[in-house]
Order: C-alpha cells, then structure tokens, then sequence
C-alpha cells in the first residue's frame, strides 16, 4: 500500500504510473538512440587490424594469500581496442590446472558478474564447489575485469562521500525524493569523470568480451568453456557473439535479456524492481502463514516491515563503526539476502526480529568500503553498456513510477543514492562519457555450439523472463528451469547441477523443456554452523547441500 510520505501523493503516483506504462511501451518498440560512438561488431566481421592486437604473455607465478593450487599471472590488453597498438590495461589472472592431466579437456572461465564482483575471488572461493567432474578435467580460470580490483579499480565518489550518501538515505524518502535522486546522479557522474574519466569510457562490456578472446589466446586454447552468472550472463552473451566459434561449451545462470538491458534499459529497470519486490512479498506471505517459524510481524509481516522502516528511519540503530542502520540499511541488505532463497527464509525472520528489538542483525549492517568499491563498478559499467533515453523530466517521472510500483523496496533503492542495478536511471541518464566499450551487435551468437541458459522462476534479481528471452534470442540456446526462489541455480539444485556439469563436461544438453523442482525447503535456525554472509561483493557458487 502507497503510504502518505513515499514517492508523492497519491493522485501524482497514479499519474506517473500511468506516464510509465506509456513509456515503456514506447520505448520497448524501439531501442534509444546511442549518444556516443560505439563498436563491437561481431570479431569475424572486423578488419585484421581490429582483430588482431598482441596477445598478452602471462608468465604465472605464486598468488598472493593462501597456496591453494593457484596460480596468478598479468595479461596486458589494450585500453581502447579501436587502438590494438595502443596504451594497455593490466588483468589480474588466476588458474588452477585440471587436476588429472590425462583427462584435461581444456579451460573453465568462471565469470561472478556483479558486475564489480573480482573473477580472481571468484575462481579460488569457488574452485571447491566445483564438482570433481569439472575440477579434474578443466583448468579453472578466473580474471578480474578491466575497472574491477586488481584490475584498476574505478573510483567516483570516494569512501567519505559514499558512506555520508548512504547513511543519509531513508526507506520512506519523503518528498523531494526523486530530485535529490536525479541530483546525487549527477554529483555520482561528475565524481567518476574527475578521478577515473581515462578509465569509465573502456570498461564495457563489449571491451570486456574482447579481453575474454584475448586470454583463450595467451592460454594457447582454440575454444573456451564458460559459466557466467547473473552479470556474468550478459559477458558470456557477448563473448559468444562476437566470437561465435570460440565457444566449446557456454553456461549462462541466472541471465540478462540483453536487449531490454542494452537497448530498453527503463523496461528492463520495471521488471527488476518487479521482481524484487515480487520476492518479498512471498518471503512475507510465507512469514503470514508461518508465524511460529518465521518469528516476524505477529501475523502481519507485510504491516510489521513497513513500520520498522519507518521506526528505523527516525531512530537508526547506531552500529559498532559509530554508523547508523536506518530503514533505507534494512531494504538495502534484504535486496542482497533475499537472493539466498526459500531455504534462509527463516533465518530472515529472525533478523527481522532482531532488528526490531534493536539487537545486531546482518540486515542492519551499513554498506562498506568494500561495497563501495563494488557499487561504482556495477553503475560505471551499466552506464557504459546502456543508453537511457535523454531527459530529466522522463527520468524522474519514470524513477518515481518505478519505485511507487514496487513499495516494499522500490522507494529506497529506486529513490536512495547510485548503488545496485535497479537505481541506475539517475547517473546513467547524466552520463557524460564516451561510450565506445558499449556492445550494439546481434546477439544471436550464430554459428556458435549450443549456450545453456539457466533461469529461476523466483529469481529476485534476473527475472526468470530474462532467460526464456536470451534462449530464444540465441541461435543455439537451450533453456532449463529451476522452480524455485532465489538468484542462480547451479548448486542450489542437485538435478540443475547435474544436468549442468553433464553439459560442460560432455556436451550434452538436457531436453528441452526441461524443469528441476528440487528446491531446498525453509532451513530451521540454527541448522547453520556458520553465519550467514552479509557481504555483497563476495560472491561464490555455493556448496550443493
């Protein structure tokens, strides 16, 4: 329900919803028209010059930190890849070799997406999970992308600036929201052209795309097999096709319609919000009907979520870093934990509680140094991938639109400061970069082998649309399933994993219309022997339970 000191009043909600829905449906019927230059015609159709830029030396060596089978090397690639031959940028690599030599069947590239997440991290906190089948006939590569870590991280606002954004947004913003959005976009974009501008044009992802090509290279390898999830999707997306013949195998988990995404980016930003507020509102409901188990709301969680953001909102709980957790803290961490899935749902109850009695929680934790470093990442990105039509008045009026749509998150991370995916609107539209690392070929991939496309029918994250549209959208796209909630399948269903690795490891696909329903039930508390994971920007594929 519309509350009285969200977005606007009521009748000016109705109006801009309205003025939404016209113009995302104009705006689905044709893709914006590109500010700036761009490139990223598929590789087989560009010139020799285009195509051929040296090819990185990777001299590996001993990784920093733990000796975990790891090995890490630098792959110098070109900054700007209109100019094969000019400055460089360094990629921070890592690898594992397949562990039984005899049966190496050549390179796994894990990508986490984000995008801002380190591929470096990635492929070594994940390397584990891996089933043996994957482990033992692969070696396993993961890189930083350009912009991301030890890959020349983009800075904007630095860490003062970040956290006085963040710990003065409000779940419930009250009014004059939307211009103070459309106004910290603007300070957002300005920030990242003072202290990265030489950077923020070339960290697309086509640009990105082509690295990838440039590392089978150096690692000697004719094809590459591929699992990109979330962000990681639309990577592996371009990868395949700008390098259609380049693909062994290609694993896409939790996708991107790259279309809407590139080409439609208010569309796609409605379904996103739509999708997450979806989500919570079935953890919710679930707490209704499960009032014991859930611990939450007395009956009434959907009443009981929205009063503790306003009780946090005009009395934050001050953390141990002297930072306070407001409403706007409690939505932003439930927008991250929400993608664990049904089986952590009772595990949210009881931090609800607990922040309710004012007591720690891992929903009242402040974003932090680290997350902001992540978040830059994943605006200067997505602004560099998409074109947002031009105009402050469409911007607002579609933001507002957006986040009175969806009231249980939307006001504060469609209306707070630039952070996730969903409240990119404000910079993106104010952007004023070159954009010549954005992607605006096809995406069918043609000539590629066959690409699983892995999609979540709860997902609150990548909405399970996004993957019936990418495996329509490629040539050779194959489409399965997973009923359930969360973000991502693979290794949250034994039957996806299965099917999954049975594909990477011998090219067999499962059947189409294939549909894995074995999700992990509501987990009792305490069941857990370690806490749950409140950091954002350290993404792993889980352990298949």
């Amino acid at each position: 329900m519309q509350t009285r000191s969200a977005v606007a009043p009521r009748g000016r909600v109705v109006g801009a919803m309205a003025l939404v829905l016209t113009a995302v449906t104009a705006l689905t019927g044709a893709a914006p028209a590109p500010a700036t230059a761009t490139v990223a015609a598929p590789a087989d159709s560009v010139s020799s010059a285009e195509a051929d830029p040296p090819v990185p030396v990777l001299s590996w060596g001993p990784c920093t930190g733990p000796q975990d089978g790891f090995e890490c090397a630098t792959a110098r690639v070109p900054l700007d890849h209109r100019r094969p031959g000019g400055p460089t940028i360094a990629l921070a690599v890592t690898r594992r070799p397949a562990a039984d030599p005899a049966r190496r069947t050549g390179v796994l590239l894990l990508h986490p997406g984000g995008p801002g997440n380190s591929g470096v991290d990635f492929a070594r906190n994940s390397h584990a999970a891996l089933p043996a089948a994957l482990r033992d006939s692969f070696d396993v590569v993961g890189y930083d992308m350009r912009g991301v870590a030890r890959s020349g991280q983009v800075e904007c606002w630095d860490d003062k600036e970040y956290a006085a954004a963040v710990d003065a947004a409000r779940a419930v913003p009250g009014p004059g929201a939307v211009h103070r959005a459309v106004r910290q976009g603007a300070d957002f974009e300005a920030a990242c052209r003072q202290r990265s501008g030489g950077l923020v044009p070339f960290v697309g992802t086509g640009f990105n795309a082509r690295d990838i090509d440039l590392l089978r290279r150096a690692l000697g390898e004719e094809t590459l097999s591929f699992y990109g999830r979330s962000f990681g999707s639309y990577v592996g997306t371009l990868y395949a096709a700008q390098f259609p013949r380049r693909v062994r195998a290609m694993v896409l988990d939790g996708a991107y319609d790259p279309r809407l995404y590139a080409e439609v980016p208010y569309a796609y930003d409605a379904a996103q919000f739509a999708a997450l507020d979806a989500a919570v509102g079935r953890f919710l409901d679930w707490c209704a009907g499960n009032a014991a188990v859930c611990g939450f709301g007395g009956g009434r969680p959907r009443q009981a979520f929205d009063d503790l953001k306003r009780a946090l909102d005009a009395n934050p709980v001050i953390t141990a870093s002297g930072r306070p957790a407001t409403g706007y803290t409690l939505a932003y961490r439930l927008m991250f934990n929400i993608n664990a899935g049904k089986e952590i749902w009772p595990y949210l109850g009881e931090a609800l509680r607990a922040a309710q009695a004012r007591q720690a929680s891992f929903l009242l934790s402040p974003p932090s140094p680290a997350s902001f470093d992540f978040l830059t990442v994943n605006t200067a990105v997505e602004c560099a991938d998409r074109v947002y039509p031009a105009g402050r008045l469409l911007l607002g009026a579609l933001v507002g639109a957006h986040a009175a749509s969806a009231p249980l998150l939307g006001p504060p991370i469609g209306l707070g400061p630039p952070t996730y995916d969903h409240n990119h609107a404000p910079a993106c539209v104010q952007w004023q970069a070159d954009r010549p690392s954005r992607y605006e070929g096809s995406y069918r991939a043609a000539g590629s082998a066959p690409i699983l496309v892995l999609g979540t029918t709860g997902d609150p994250d990548t909405p399970y649309q996004d993957a019936v549209a990418l495996a329509g959208t490629l040539e050779n796209g194959r489409l399965l399933t997973f009923a359930a909630e969360g973000h991502t399948a693979y290794n949250r269903s034994a039957c996806v994993s299965a099917l999954a690795t049975g594909y990477l490891a011998t090219l067999t696909l499962p059947a189409r219309g294939t549909v894995c329903a074995d999700e992990a039930p509501p987990e009792p508390v305490g069941r857990r022997a370690a806490g749950l994971e409140v950091d954002e920007t350290r993404d792993v594929i889980p352990v298949l339970r």
